[in-house]
């Protein structure tokens, strides 16, 4: 298998795990015989310093032309005084919009070793592994019109969505439920807003195509509960995109860290793979950041995109096997890091490409 990958390292601490999740992607590749093309661009707030735009042309053409593109984090707090079509986080929207990903998956699961770290109890979270499939190209964040009149003090966002974009959506979803354990939660909030009416509507004549997945609606205010008093009820969840931002950032709170969560684009010209946590520009350049959302969105990129399944779930495994020794980074282990050994990015990211190439050598 040869793969073609863009990688666009951002801003923050995207650079240092997204160097770990390329680590990690080589020597897997190397160890079955796979070769990786590897290209470097610019996007985000270093692009807007170096380029003037926060999605410079170069970038872009580079995506369109990749296999898939690895996506570290954008933002930084000097760019807030930006208008919102200035800052580095519309250099994401505008890949997003031109590679044409519609099906955002956010994969959460709780290992009882990180339970400690989680303010629920470790039989809440315990064994919980849910599928978020959040649309991407639609609702709030694209719709039009949209203003802030900083002079009336008026400002509003337009929420919309068309039949086929739920349609799309929604196959991905099930087609996904069947795969796992068969279970969809579809979530809107049908009882006030008509967007919500058509996404229920739409999904309810979506699921006769798939009878052999249990489907089951929630409001989003009863799903934010439900995600806290009952993870393990749920299998893959399908939302909007307002609300799938949300409640898969939410469940931050099962894994330990947001920095556990990986993510993937799906459905359009190029798949884009992103760790779902932000820059965070506090923590940049101190060896501080968790690379495991990174790492795990490389496997994401093998399956997806390369369709290396064994290998992408030796890299998961892998994950699990370095929690479960107890070695953490340290937003892992706040709550309670007596027995825990603490890793900085590099070694954390050293410890996963150890116990990958263990595993696949003793397959």
């Amino acid at each position: 298998m040869h793969l073609k990958i863009l990688v666009t390292a951002g801003d923050g601490i995207g650079p240092e795990v997204t160097n770990e999740a390329v680590a990690v992607l080589q020597e897997v590749a190397s160890l079955g015989g796979h070769t990786l093309a590897l290209d470097h661009k610019r996007i985000g707030g270093i692009a807007i310093v170096t380029d003037g735009t926060p999605l410079p042309a170069d970038t872009l053409a580079a995506a369109l032309d990749s296999d898939a593109v690895l996506l570290g984090a954008v933002g930084g707090n000097e760019f807030n005084s930006l208008a919102p079509d200035k800052r580095p986080e519309a250099g994401l929207l505008g890949l997003r919009a031109a590679l044409g990903g519609f099906a955002n998956l956010r994969p959460a699961f709780a290992l009882k070793e990180l339970a400690v770290n989680s303010p629920l109890r470790p039989e809440i979270i315990d064994g919980a592994d849910i599928l978020f499939v959040r649309e991407l190209l639609g609702g709030a964040y694209f719709g039009k019109p949209r203003e802030w009149n900083k002079e009336t003090g008026l400002a509003f966002n337009t929420m919309i969505y068309t039949r086929d974009e739920v349609i799309r959506v929604a196959r991905v979803a099930f087609q996904l439920a069947q795969k796992r354990r068969k279970k969809l939660c579809s979530v809107d909030k049908a009882n006030v807003l008509e967007v919500s009416q058509l996404w229920r509507a739409t999904v309810i004549e979506v699921a006769a195509d798939y009878p052999d997945v249990a489907l089951e609606h929630q409001y989003v205010d009863a799903m934010a509960m439900h995600l806290m008093n009952q993870p393990r009820s749920y299998d893959v969840v399908l939302t909007e995109n307002l609300f799938g931002d949300i409640l898969s950032d939410e469940s931050g709170v099962i894994t330990g860290s947001l920095g556990m969560l990986p993510s993937a684009t799906i459905g359009g010209k190029v798949n884009l793979y992103e760790p779902i946590h932000g820059s965070a520009p506090d923590i940049a350049g101190k060896g501080l950041a968790n690379p495991l959302g990174a790492i795990l969105t490389g496997a994401l990129v093998l399956r997806h995109s390369g369709g290396l399944e064994a290998e992408a779930a030796a890299i998961e495994g892998a994950v699990r096997k370095v929690l479960e020794q107890g070695f953490r980074t340290p937003d892992l282990a706040r709550s309670n890091p007596q027995g825990f050994t603490v890793l900085t990015t590099t070694e954390m990211g050293a410890k996963v490409r150890e116990t990958v190439k263990t595993m696949l050598v003793n397959a």
